[in-house]
């Protein structure tokens, strides 16, 4: 099994529940298991900043797929729930990256892990952070809480609803 953390983002309609969607349809793919939920963190846009703010988690997952196949699920839950790519970093019912599989550096035409710019963004490291606290990212020597101290944003993103120990899942069902 693979080792690998999701990061789940959504800023239209009903943003909670278009998390819970996406963690539900994840759920439910044989080759995924859901090992770890953070917290639901409410964030300020970046990059196209006239929009609406969004809800980030992370997660982090086993899985049996290949980076390119758990890419293709990714994608495929987007369409599902109705994600359209009309602007860039624009508004979204739901978004799921890739951030980190196993400790290896990927470049393909369509998937570049670690995730670019993920070190650049508190409301991708805060709650991977939660998850792991202790993670690396490949190709960086300094540990996550270095790399997040050094982002000038980190106060656009602010804890939404708390996991509560083990009921981590209890924010994600129906």
């Amino acid at each position: 099994m693979n080792s690998s953390y999701l990061s789940l983002g959504s800023n239209m309609g009903n943003r909670e529940q278009n998390l819970k969607e996406a963690v539900s349809a994840l759920m439910k793919e044989p080759d995924i298991q859901i090992e770890n939920i953070s917290s639901i963190y409410e964030t300020d846009p970046v990059g196209y900043t006239e929009q609406d703010c969004f809800l980030n988690i992370a997660l982090q997952v086993k899985t049996s797929l290949r980076p390119e196949e758990l890419l293709s699920k990714c994608q495929q839950i987007e369409i599902e729930l109705g994600r359209k790519r009309e602007i860039r970093w624009g508004p979204r019912t739901i978004d799921l990256d890739i951030l980190l599989y196993n400790h290896e550096n990927i470049e393909t035409e369509s998937l570049v892990i670690p995730h670019p710019r993920m070190h650049e963004r508190a409301f991708v490291l805060v709650p991977l952070l939660e998850l792991n606290p202790a993670l690396l990212i490949p190709g960086f020597s300094e540990p996550l809480p270095v790399i997040l101290d050094a982002i000038p944003d980190k106060e656009g993103v602010r804890l939404w609803k708390r996991k509560n120990g083990e009921d981590a899942f209890a924010l994600f069902e129906s």
